[in-house]
């Protein structure tokens, strides 16, 4: 059983127990999340339709926040005596998948205070 999730724009293939580096949320350490699902599948079943989606629940734990490996940008100009150096590292959370599954009815609308 997987599910493809679209989390800050981009979209990633998951299965529960799997653990996913996404670009910075700003959750804490431990929060759990629902993601946003755009597909479901088990094996007879595939769900990718806007109605029946709405009964897939996909639910992940903060896991930690990293910071990606450093990028080294050089620029350089021939002939010209210009050399620039820049580094950049992406902030980074991971997320642990905990649950995927598919609801019988849609989820209750939550209540506002």
């Amino acid at each position: 059983m997987y599910a493809i999730v679209k989390v800050g724009g981009k979209q990633y293939r998951v299965e529960t127990g799997d653990s996913l580096v996404v670009d910075r949320m700003h959750e804490d350490e431990g929060a759990k999340v629902a993601l946003q699902p755009l597909l479901f599948a088990d094996g007879d079943d595939t769900v990718f339709d806007g109605d029946d989606l709405t009964k897939v629940k996909v639910e992940a734990t903060v896991t930690g926040h990293e910071r990606g490996e450093k990028i080294r940008v050089l620029k350089f100009k021939p002939k010209g005596n210009y050399k620039r150096h820049q580094g950049h590292r992406s902030e980074l959370t991971r997320l642990e998948i905990g649950e995927i599954k598919k609801l019988s009815r849609k989820p209750a609308k939550e209540k506002e205070d």
